[in-house]
């Protein structure tokens, strides 16, 4: 085996690596990267009932339904939609004077 020759290339390569990192190697992150980088934290979602009108429902329209899209009338209190956390008991129920419930809400 040519230990000069291996000794060469390892110094070679050495070379090239150290020239590399000198150099700065990648451009520095612009600022619309380094703000596309940051976490965002997602926004949690509850159910809301009372608030969906008819057929816009998430889920839960009551017997006799399948799932979402099957409420039969506007607010319909025993079908819910996904809301932003926090939100739920300050959505107006159309013009009921009522707002949505984290609960089913019985009908009068």
């Amino acid at each position: 085996m040519n230990t000069s020759r291996l000794s060469g290339s390892i110094a070679l390569a050495a070379a090239a690596g150290l020239a590399a990192a000198c150099s700065g190697g990648a451009d520095a992150p612009t600022e619309a990267a380094a703000a596309g980088a940051e976490k965002t934290a997602a926004v949690e979602k509850v159910k809301c009932f009372g608030v969906s009108l008819a057929g816009d429902n998430d889920c839960a329209a009551g017997p006799g339904t399948s799932c979402a899209g099957t409420s039969t009338v506007d607010y319909q209190g025993n079908a819910w939609t996904y809301v932003d956390a926090g939100t739920c008991e300050t959505t107006p129920r159309g013009d009921t004077g009522t707002f949505g419930s984290l609960s089913e809400i019985a009908e009068a």
